[in-house]
This record gives structure tokens, C-alpha cells and sequence, in this order.
């Protein structure tokens, strides 16, 4: 029998309201990708991972135990579940993420103040301070607990002198700079993507070290392109470092869901969903893009061995971060095969 959903929602939704986070991790498994970065504490200016990077290992793992769940007479234990979870943080009793999945993660944040740092940009980070930006429980319906949550993370930001916000994700930036306001009141704070930063006329970015002679087929965020207008950025910062992007069926505003965030309660539809949006991605180039963890693990998922996805920030690190070396992995289309 599936897992009863309502149940599995009333878990995340106790989970915000208890302890700020539909998974609650420790501080330090949600600042450990900062160490030995030396960023200033706070700021006028800060950069906000909304936790959003750092819980998707854990998303993966818990993705995985209730399919296995799913399929048992176990399911009919997540009522109990709920209530003992209530007492105990079964988050950190029962997700234990691999360390290189979490290192693989945590590189797409380590990789971001790089290139912002490249580019001459001054901000902070708040550390233990900062808040889960309610994302995953936004796009589940649970408005009231995520009205109550806005404003304490509203209320840090405040306390910390904070007024603008350079985001990494799609669904934090959302979050931040639509939903926010209709939730807080004097709201004030200026939100933008760390890609609309790089990509900004007069952006000191500036020329990349090496040129990168790939394709890549471009996998849009729902979000960022329906939502937040993010569509020409992430394809002018590929275009400056020798990227030829290949778009598929379903691009830009009308792009192709990758299967998220439903995977958190239907992973066989979410799944099902992220293979179809490979087929589209893999019949016009030979790997993929991506700019959204949750849409990088889903079709990770769905891909497996058959074509590679990473995060935006991974080549634009190769272009603007590495020195000049051999160039890498000469360019291949599979078009006509796949036709």
C-alpha cells in the first residue's frame, strides 16, 4: 500500500512549525560547505541558501526509504511514525545521506561564492543564523505554517541588518521574492539570483580563463522560467564561456517539469515524469544542464548511466575558476542517432 500521504505532509508540516525545517538537519550539516571559505558574518548584503542545496541529499534518501516503504505493510505505520516523530527528530535518527553525496552538493555553494567573489561582489553569510526558506512546504499547500515561518526568517534578516538577498536556487528565490511579501508586512528586501548578478550588464565577471567546447542541452527551472523571468541569464553565461546550448522540446517559459517537488509524496510519478523530460533533453545533445537541485536529482535519478546532468555552477566553475588546460571533452551530438 502507498504511504498516506496526509500523513507524510502532516510530518514535514510538524517539522516546520517545531523545528524550522521540513527535514531538520544540524547547523552544522547546513554550514559545514562553508568552512574554510572565511565569509564574513552578516552583512548588508548576504548570500541565502534557503537550506534548499543542502537538504537534497536527505530529500533523496527519504525518497528512496518510502518507496521501499510503499510496497510493505510498514505504510500503515506512518501515523505512528508522525507521532514519534513529534518527540524525536527522526530526520537525523534516519536520513543518513552518503559524504560524497553531500560533498557533491555542497560544491554547487563552494562553486557560487567563487564566481560571485570573481565577479567583485561584497556579501555575507549568516551561518547558523540563517533559516529554511519554506520552499518544499510552499509547493505542498501547508500556507499557514509557511506564513508563520516567513516571518521568522524575515525577522533574522532584520536582526542581522540584512537588505539584499543573492539567492542560489529557484524555489528560494521564489519564495523570497513572491511569496514573501504577500506574507510579511513592510517587506523590503531586494532578492536576486546569484545568475542574474553574473549575467548583470556591467557585471565584473569579466572574460572566463578557459573556453569550454561543449554541448549542453538546457533543462529550464518551471520556477525560474515561468515564475521569475530567469531564462536568458543562464543561457548568456554559457554562451560567454564557449557552451553551444541545445534547446529541447519544451524550452524556456515552456519548459518541461522535471518531476518536483511531487517526488516527496509520488516518487513513481515524479520519476516517470523526470524520464520522459530525459528523452526530450538526451535527443538534442549529449549531457545536461540544470540550475535547480531538486530538478538535478530528479533527472539524475532518471537518467542514470545514460547521459550526464550537472548544476550550471559546475561549468561555469570550469570556465571562470580553473586555469586554462586542455580542453575537455570534445563536443557530440546525437541527434541524428536519436532521430
Amino acid at each position: 500500500m502507498p504511504l498516506p500521504t496526509g500523513e507524510v505532509i502532516g510530518i514535514m508540516s510538524d517539522n516546520l512549525r517545531r523545528r524550522g525545517s521540513v527535514f531538520p538537519i544540524s547547523k552544522r550539516a547546513a554550514t559545514r560547505w562553508s568552512t574554510g571559505l572565511n565569509l564574513p558574518r552578516g552583512g548588508s548584503t548576504v548570500l541565502y541558501t534557503g537550506l534548499m542545496v543542502q537538504l537534497v541529499p536527505y530529500i533523496e534518501v527519504a525518497v528512496a526509504a518510502m518507496e521501499r516503504l510503499g510496497d510493505t505493510r510498514l505504510a500503515g505505520l506512518t501515523a505512528l511514525g508522525r507521532r514519534a516523530n513529534r518527540v524525536v527528530n527522526l530526520t537525523r535518527l534516519g536520513l543518513h545521506p552518503r559524504a560524497a553525496t553531500r560533498a557533491r552538493y555542497d560544491q554547487v555553494l563552494v562553486d557560487v561564492v567563487g564566481l560571485l567573489r570573481t565577479a567583485g561582489v561584497d556579501f555575507g553569510y549568516l551561518y547558523g543564523d540563517e533559516l529554511y526558506s519554506g520552499a518544499l512546504a510552499h509547493d505542498l499547500g501547508l500556507d499557514e505554517a509557511v506564513a508563520l515561518h516567513a516571518r521568522r526568517v524575515i525577522d533574522v534578516f532584520r536582526r542581522n541588518g540584512v537588505r539584499e538577498v543573492i539567492t542560489v536556487d529557484p524555489h528560494t528565490t521564489t519564495m523570497l521574492r513572491s511569496v514573501y511579501p504577500t506574507l510579511v508586512d513592510d517587506y523590503d528586501l531586494t532578492v536576486r539570483s546569484y545568475l542574474e548578478v553574473l549575467a548583470a550588464e556591467g557585471s565584473g565577471l569579466g572574460a572566463p580563463t578557459r573556453s569550454l567546447d561543449l554541448e549542453l542541452a538546457m533543462h529550464d527551472s518551471c520556477v525560474f522560467a515561468r515564475y521569475e523571468g530567469v531564462v536568458d541569464q543562464p543561457r548568456t553565461l554559457l554562451a560567454r564561456t564557449g557552451v553551444s546550448v541545445a534547446e529541447p522540446a519544451h524550452t524556456g517559459r515552456s519548459t518541461w517539469c522535471c518531476g518536483g517537488p511531487a517526488e516527496a509524496l509520488y516518487p513513481a510519478k515524479a520519476l516517470a515524469n523526470a524520464g520522459r523530460r530525459v528523452e526530450q533533453l538526451r535527443a538534442v545533445a549529449p549531457a545536461g544542464v540544470t540550475m535547480c537541485p531538486l530538478c538535478l536529482v530528479n533527472l539524475r535519478r532518471a537518467a542514470g548511466d545514460t547521459m550526464p546532468f550537472q548544476d550550471i555552477s559546475h561549468y561555469l566553475r570550469q570556465a571562470y575558476l580553473e586555469p586554462a588546460a586542455a580542453s575537455l571533452t570534445p563536443r557530440t551530438t546525437p541527434k541524428a542517432a536519436a532521430r
